[in-house]
């Protein structure tokens, strides 16, 4: 714990953020230090991941136009999901600071804002609340039962979603990992000798989960970063409710 007592306490998970935040920041600066027409090494990762986003992402999703338009939103909140989940797969840091809320919650709150900011400024706030909210063509009566519904879903379930979806995937990879692996230190050291014999299970089993969580890692970035998309997709067309 540094600065403890301060309004600057910083904990192990904050001090893993800041960590993977300026590991971040150096590897981007690192790969695009020097661009070079055809990339090679460093610079040829750093562009693979993000065309990635720009293609599989946002032209997909927004459209060329748009896409561009939102595409260093988009990149931004994939590469940091990315490289904080990527924290809890690394010896000596061993979790993901977006396995507690604060990260996950900052970075909907920038989603949230940020559709309901594109379908605003498009439609202005009232019709943009009622193409949100109200499903044509239906009887009159079901709109009692709709609107709610749709409300919900649209300004109170997506950035909550968005939360907890990222938040419950890396604490359970997280805790998945400490059983596998404090399993196999029990059955190593502290077991009697018959339950010894289970260690290399809980190894392989452990280093198996460590390459699934790996997995996790990229899958997670790219769900948030594509909900966003998706999302800011159907605030620029809200009125095709």
């Amino acid at each position: 714990m540094l600065f403890e007592g301060t309004p600057f306490e910083l904990d192990r998970l904050m001090l893993i953020r800041i960590v993977m935040s300026a590991v971040l920041v150096i590897v981007m600066l690192a790969a695009f230090r020097r661009p070079q027409l055809v990339p090679r090494g460093l610079q040829n990762v750093a562009e693979t991941g993000l065309v990635f986003v720009k293609e599989q992402i946002c032209d997909e999703v927004l459209g060329k136009e748009s896409g561009k338009k939102f595409f260093p939103l988009i990149a931004s909140i994939f590469f940091t999901v990315l490289f904080l989940n990527f924290s809890g797969v690394i010896p000596g840091l061993n979790i993901s600071s977006n396995a507690r809320i604060g990260m996950p919650l900052v970075l909907a709150v920038v989603a949230y804002l940020t559709f309901n900011y594109v379908g605003i400024k498009k439609y202005g706030f009232l019709k943009y609340m009622r193409s949100s909210i109200v499903v044509p063509n239906v009887p009159p009566a079901l709109h009692l039962l709709l609107i709610p519904i749709e409300f919900i879903s649209t300004f109170l379930l997506r950035p909550f979603t968005l939360t907890v979806r990222l938040m419950a995937n890396m604490l359970a990879g997280h805790i998945m990992l400490v059983l596998f692996f404090s399993a196999t230190q029990f059955f190593l050291f502290d077991a009697v000798t018959w339950m010894k014999v289970f260690s290399p299970f809980s190894l392989l089993a452990g280093f198996g989960f460590t390459l699934f969580e790996l997995l996790v890692v990229f899958l997670q970035a790219y769900v948030f970063a594509l909900l966003t998309a998706v999302y800011i997709g159907l605030a620029q067309h809200a009125d095709s409710h």
